[in-house]
């Protein structure tokens, strides 16, 4: 990792980029194969799903004997249902809670949250099998309430699914279950096929193509989660801090792929080095260690003057993982503003979140978590608005909206309210 002391501020944005990565050049293949999937339905998926994933499919869909003979270890399958335990427990607090709130005499408006039907998952099935995800995105689903889930995943080569991400699908309740990764995945559910449902809103990660197919389709087909890239992780640390433990967070985040991007930054420069002979240390025996290593040449250890500055750098980046491993972590955390999610003190690893502590993992990255949540139970629902408003409401704020449609010269606004003051006042 690169060491930067005391950088300048008007140098921050330049230390703070993000891997260059333009989708620009994958648009028209992913524009073409979104294309045909919608003339062509089941037909382009399967077609595509031969080409890019080397599986030839006589159907798509996941069938109830494949979902009714899984089979995995028992402690994986303790360990997931811990993990969804938690975050049902998280997210199920989450519901809302809407009141009636009387504006003026008379009027009265509230809020009704309602569950998006049909939403889709997008798990990843490339490096690693996500079967977490189908947690974190399926849960929360789940307890909106939304009609249809619908789940698309690639296949082996042998054209199975993951048992673990099968059995997280069966757990959080999934409606149908596709073999299908990549554009076509997105394309199908953005359009729907033959047997793939259309739904309203996707969600989920995905590599560069699947992120160019949700970017495309988002424009007039369908909502998406939220923009993606690739995994980032900033630890901030003092000389309280353990060097083996921030070591394994920042390489936790790394080898997730060589796009990923890892920060650490601090006021204190003793810490630095031992940081660094644990990063090594730890890489030697990583299965992923190619991997993660390029990741870490994207990277940066960053020192700074003081934790005031500590501070004002972390929201200037904003990270998607923000881990303070810091004596006064409970201080800076109260000033955070711009993160995905945060982990405070020594024994909150950034796994625990991408696991089983109950919070989601699918968060903003790329700077977006200065405007973007991580995905929650609103994610899945709608809040429509209501208002009901008396003969004497209408008469309290009646004069007003008159005098600011006339303002603004829509006289037919005006004449709604008009004419029911006068039948009022008969």
């Amino acid at each position: 990792m690169e060491v930067v002391k005391y950088p300048e501020k008007e140098d921050w944005a330049r230390l703070l980029e993000r891997p260059d990565l333009d989708y620009s050049a994958l648009y028209g293949t992913v524009e073409q194969v979104l294309k045909e999937i919608k003339a062509e339905g089941d037909e382009a998926v399967i077609r595509y799903s031969e080409k890019f994933d080397k599986v030839k499919l006589s159907s798509i869909q996941v069938s109830d004997a494949e979902m009714e003979h899984v089979s995995i270890d028992e402690s994986l399958k303790n360990a997931i249902n811990l993990a969804a335990d938690n975050i049902y427990k998280f997210h199920k607090a989450q519901e809302f809670k809407g009141e009636t709130i009387e504006t003026s005499p008379g009027v009265k408006c509230w809020q009704k949250a309602v569950a998006i039907e049909k939403v889709g998952l997008y798990i990843p099935g490339g490096t690693a099998p996500l079967f977490s995800t189908v947690l974190m995105l399926g849960i929360p689903a789940k307890i909106a309430g939304c009609r249809e889930i619908i789940l698309c995943t690639p296949p082996d080569k042998n054209g199975s699914i993951h048992p673990a991400i099968l059995y997280a699908a069966a757990k959080v309740g999934v409606t149908k279950l596709f073999k299908v990764g990549g554009i076509q995945a997105i394309g199908a559910m953005a359009y729907g096929t033959e047997s793939v449902p259309k739904v309203y809103k996707i969600f989920g990660p995905g590599n560069q193509y699947v992120t160019a197919a949700k970017q495309i389709v988002s424009l007039k087909d369908v909502a998406i989660d939220m923009p993606a890239g690739p995994s980032e992780v900033e630890v901030i640390a003092d000389a309280s801090s353990n060097p083996d433990f921030i070591a394994s967070d920042l390489l936790s985040q790394a080898e997730h792929g060589a796009t990923s991007q890892v920060v650490m930054v601090t006021d204190d420069a003793s810490i630095i080095s031992p940081v660094q002979k644990a990063l090594e240390a730890q890489l030697k025996v990583l299965p992923r260690e190619e991997m993660a290593r390029k990741a870490i040449a994207n990277s940066r250890i960053i020192l700074v003057k003081d934790q005031e500055e500590v501070i004002e750098i972390t929201n200037a980046y904003a990270p998607e993982h923000l881990i303070i491993s810091t004596d006064s972590y409970a201080k800076i955390a109260d000033r955070v503003i711009n993160a995905g999610s945060v982990f405070l003190g020594q024994y909150t690893p950034e796994s625990a979140g991408d696991y089983a502590s109950g919070t989601n993992h699918t968060l903003p990255t790329n700077g977006y978590a200065t405007a973007y949540s991580g995905v929650n139970l609103d994610s899945y629902v709608k809040k429509i608005t209501f208002q009901e408003i008396s003969p004497e409401g209408l008469q309290i704020i009646g004069p007003a909206i008159e005098t600011m449609a006339e303002n603004e010269e829509l006289f037919a606004h005006k004449n709604a309210v008009t004419l029911r003051l006068k039948e009022i006042g008969k």
